[in-house]
């Protein structure tokens, strides 16, 4: 017999006015507007610039990675192994603020993949850049809070750099802050909790 969890457990042992069930008191979750983004070890010319990216971001899609499938074929049968993983890309939305840099920052470090006014690609790395330097931030962090705005989790990725610059529509309909669409693409992926073992 196939019992019901719902019924059996989140939602029994309801006493009103005593008691309440699991469904009211234990399926309190992370809310999606409760973040902040964080880059650490940014290209020199925007190290500067740190807290402001920070303040500025106020939209981070969905963040993924994917193993890839390696397709086995025999006979009349098909099969699935894993294979190569591949990264999503993310696109962080920024306030186009005024008193800040980030605007200009972002674009800056956009030119130091590709200069559409020179034609230079990544012109912060060797050979053609100083060797000790790199067009990548180490990592980006986008950190969970929770109701006290502590933060509670991370999600990490490795090996970031910008991949496309886009600035928002301007329309005098409109009654809404400008902002900038960076798309950024990472090398690899990490999840935990703060206060466990990898952190």
């Amino acid at each position: 017999m196939v019992n019901s969890l719902y019924k059996d457990d989140f939602r029994a042992n309801f006493k009103p006015g005593k008691t309440l069930p699991k469904i009211s008191t234990q399926l309190d979750s992370v809310r999606a507007f409760q973040f902040e983004v964080r880059f650490y070890g940014l290209p020199q010319a925007l190290v500067g610039s740190q807290q402001d990216l920070t303040l500025a971001a106020k939209q981070v899609s969905p963040v993924g990675i994917t193993v890839d499938d390696i397709v086995v074929d025999r006979v009349n049968d098909r099969v699935f192994y894993p294979g190569k993983p591949s990264q999503e890309e993310i696109t962080i939305t920024f306030d186009n603020l005024y008193l800040k840099n980030t605007t200009p920052a972002m674009w800056e470090w956009f030119k130091s993949i590709y200069d559409p006014i020179s034609g230079d690609m990544t012109k912060l790395a060797a050979p053609g850049g100083p060797g000790n330097r790199t067009f990548k931030a180490n990592k980006l962090t986008i950190v969970e809070l929770d109701n006290t705005k502590t933060p509670h989790a991370f999600i990490e990725v490795y090996g970031v750099y910008p991949k496309a610059h886009r600035f928002s529509e301007k329309n005098y309909s409109t009654n809404e802050f400008s902002t900038i669409e960076v798309t950024f693409r990472f090398d690899f992926l990490d999840y935990g909790r703060y206060g466990q073992a990898n952190q």
